[in-house]
């Protein structure tokens, strides 16, 4: 259990009782507002989503998928074994080994290096995981000390409000906690999407491609040659 567990329980019920102000009204010009239209979601939902994510199922994801490689490993040691017989079918073949070979674990963009990718991917979403749940967990806590939450307790002490005109007592304290809790998500999907451009080229399909395409296969019957009479 992290900061941002033991934080839920008291966080969810303060961050409850400010999107209830909130639909109640907004202040007008508030920078709460672009951070609404951007997330589309009021904070107590925001934060119940984010809840859900945990870096210990990414990391271990990285693991599993390094583990991976031993079995190309085992694979690429077959491949290496000398080849006791000649002619066009073994040159045909040794250049198809030898591109297999290169395609399996040679550089970024082989199948090790596409695994290597992947793990290294799920390590920086684990980390990013880790460092956004802890600095929502700090202002989480900042805003639970904070004189709006007294405000917005006082002010839905009796029940969620209904519509007011003009905007009622605690929404503008409301407003002021839904921007910063808004803000810090924010800060972290962006950091989220970052990820992803960085990471998106190394993380594109390893394409085969195979030496002998458009050559004569070895491997397959061959029609025979009609001779005529």
């Amino acid at each position: 259990m992290d900061p941002l567990d033991r934080l839920a329980e008291p966080g969810l019920d303060l961050l409850h009782r400010v999107d209830a102000l909130l639909a109640a009204g907004v202040p007008e010009g508030h920078r709460v507002w672009p951070l609404l239209r951007r997330m589309q979601v009021l904070p107590g939902d925001a934060v119940r989503g984010f809840l859900d994510l945990h870096p210990a199922p990414l990391a271990s994801a990285g693991h599993a998928v390094r583990r991976l490689v031993r079995g190309y490993d085992d694979v690429g040691a077959a491949l290496t074994d000398p080849v006791l017989w000649s002619g066009p079918a073994a040159s045909a073949y040794g250049q198809e080994r030898a591109a297999l070979l290169r395609h399996l674990d040679e550089g970024p963009e082989s199948l090790v290096g596409r695994l290597d990718s992947t793990a290294g991917y799920a390590d920086a979403l684990a980390d990013w995981v880790e460092g956004s749940r802890l600095a929502l967990a700090r202002t989480i806590a900042d805003v639970l000390r904070s004189a709006e939450a007294v405000a917005v307790v006082a002010a839905t002490a009796a029940g969620p409000p209904t519509r007011l005109t003009p905007v009622g007592p605690g929404v503008a304290d409301a407003a002021e906690i839904a921007a910063r809790v808004l803000a810090v998500l924010c800060v972290a999907y962006d950091g989220a999407e970052t990820l992803l451009r960085q990471w998106a080229p190394s993380l594109a399909e390893s394409i085969w491609r195979s030496p002998l395409d458009g050559r004569p296969r070895y491997d397959q019957p061959t029609q025979p040659t009609r001779v005529g009479w």
